[in-house]
């Protein structure tokens, strides 16, 4: 094989459309748009969505849920995860948590109650569940919020 013996595969290769180049082309004239009408008219045709006249589905559906504007996304990590990770008596900040790769995103941290606390951890977090913070109260550590570090200035 040769470089000037090299084609394309059949059909792979298609002429364009010379639109109005007179009739003997078989696309002069209206250029093969058919008379007047929307899809004659340049920018004609239909939107996405549109049901020929019919009350769009988006239309016909109603509207549902709620995006709540001051909604506090959280980073969560779980009592199990401090446990596995975390000697007894360990601070557990938010650098630790970073650290350990359990806080990686730029979020708040919550604490959450899923698993088993064996060891006395003193944690800092923004936010911790009801469940978390006693499960850290009973295995004899502390659970402080950094806004109540905050307003006794021990942060």
């Amino acid at each position: 094989m040769q470089l000037d013996s090299m084609k394309p595969a059949p059909g792979s290769r298609t002429k364009r459309k010379r639109l109005g180049r007179g009739t003997g082309s078989g696309l002069g004239k209206t250029a093969g748009k058919g008379h007047k009408g929307a899809l004659a008219r340049s920018g004609g045709g239909n939107s996405p969505g549109f049901e020929g006249g019919q009350m769009p589905l988006a239309r016909r559906l109603p509207k549902f849920g709620f995006k709540n504007p001051m909604r506090v996304p959280y980073q969560v990590v779980n009592i199990g995860e401090l446990a596995a990770r975390f000697d007894a008596n360990d601070i557990v900040d938010l650098e630790s948590l970073r650290a350990h790769g359990l806080a990686i995103r730029a979020l708040p941290v919550k604490i959450l109650g899923n698993g088993a606390m064996d060891r006395p951890l003193f944690v800092r977090a923004d936010a911790f569940s009801a469940s978390a913070k006693a499960a850290i109260e009973a295995a004899g550590g502390r659970a402080d919020t950094m806004a109540e570090l905050a307003e006794s200035g021990q942060e």
